[in-house]
């Protein structure tokens, strides 16, 4: 399985594929959700959101997840894109406007759909409050509450990127890592695991040490393989907030070395990822088919993240 075009890095994934067999039907349904909410997109621009196959994104990490669950998980990972592309498209927001949206969605998360903001308006909005429905009506409140710490998290590194890009200033690898596992927004998508499959874990299990490493590790693997396949794209607009490109800045070396240090780095977390899997203990009889499924989320993140950068358009092919 390769990655990248600099040097065609192997990344060897271990973790079989999965996908939903309604991921299709699913992608179809999101284009006529999408119409419903008048996004200020050109047709080409809606064209390429459709055939970014988002919907099998979420097929991937989800692939048990009802019709209706998936629809809700396909929009939402939408939703999610167009935060992602609004905050970094090469006429970026400002920080000050990506602050504002920060604030509108976590307010509204914690207060419910009647809250308001001046920095969070428009289709985003209205997008957000109808695929957040579902989840909100059958969500325990502790889940509900990962979730809004999941996408707090997600939108703080949005904005702290924001902050960097418009000073111009370059992340060392030491603060790309953290700051990374919080805009790769994988942390909302294991958030979401008790949605899409109806085991809730308790506080104590969900926040275990080793789940915690577990999550870690999966994020930095999905995440340190989307900068190689991403890197011809970041050299023009993410200064510097790249893998490749903080190792290249922070060692000296050229971007073709820094693409084989990092790749070294992936196969290293896989080898780690894999041992800490299998180190989880037991919790109890009661709890552990959850752990299973919450476990197995997490590894078709990696796994899916691969396989679908691999299909789908937004990305340059290896």
């Amino acid at each position: 399985m390769t990655g990248g075009s600099l040097g065609s890095p192997r990344f060897d994934c271990p973790i079989p594929p999965r996908l939903s067999p309604h991921a299709d039907a699913t992608q179809e349904w999101l284009s006529t959700w999408l119409a419903r909410f008048d996004l200020p997109l050109d047709r080409d621009a809606l064209d390429r959101l459709d055939r970014a196959g988002i919907a099998r994104y979420a097929g991937r990490i989800y692939p048990d997840a009802s019709p209706a669950d998936l629809r809700t998980l396909a929009a939402l990972f939408t939703w999610c894109f167009l935060v992602d592309d609004f905050c970094d498209t090469p006429h970026r927001s400002t920080p000050e406007e990506v602050d504002g949206l920060r604030q509108g969605v976590i307010r509204l998360l914690r207060t419910g759909p009647r809250s308001r903001h001046p920095g969070f308006t428009g289709p985003l909005r209205r997008m957000l409050v109808d695929a957040w429905r579902a989840p909100r009506a059958r969500m325990p409140a502790r889940s509900q509450v990962r979730f809004t710490d999941a996408m707090a998290h997600h939108l703080d590194g949005t904005w702290r990127e924001s902050v960097n890009k418009a000073a111009g200033r370059v992340p060392t690898v030491t603060e790309y890592v953290p700051l990374r596992r919080a805009t790769s927004a994988a942390y909302v998508s294991y958030a979401l695991v008790e949605f899409a499959t109806g085991q809730v874990l308790p506080d104590a299990v969900y926040h275990h040490p080793l789940l915690v490493r577990i999550a870690e590790t999966a994020n930095d693997l999905l995440s340190w393989f989307n900068d190689v396949v991403s890197l011809e794209r970041d050299r023009v607009g993410a200064g510097g907030h790249n893998l490749v490109l903080a190792t290249a800045h922070e060692h000296g070396v050229p971007v073709e070395t820094a693409v084989a240090l990092v790749a070294d780095g992936w196969r290293a977390a896989m080898d780690r990822f894999v041992a800490l899997r299998a180190a989880v203990p037991s919790f109890g009889p009661e709890v552990d088919p959850a752990v299973a499924v919450h476990l197995d989320a997490v590894a078709n993140s990696v796994r899916g993240t691969i396989d679908w950068t691999l299909e789908s358009p937004r990305y340059p092919a290896p």
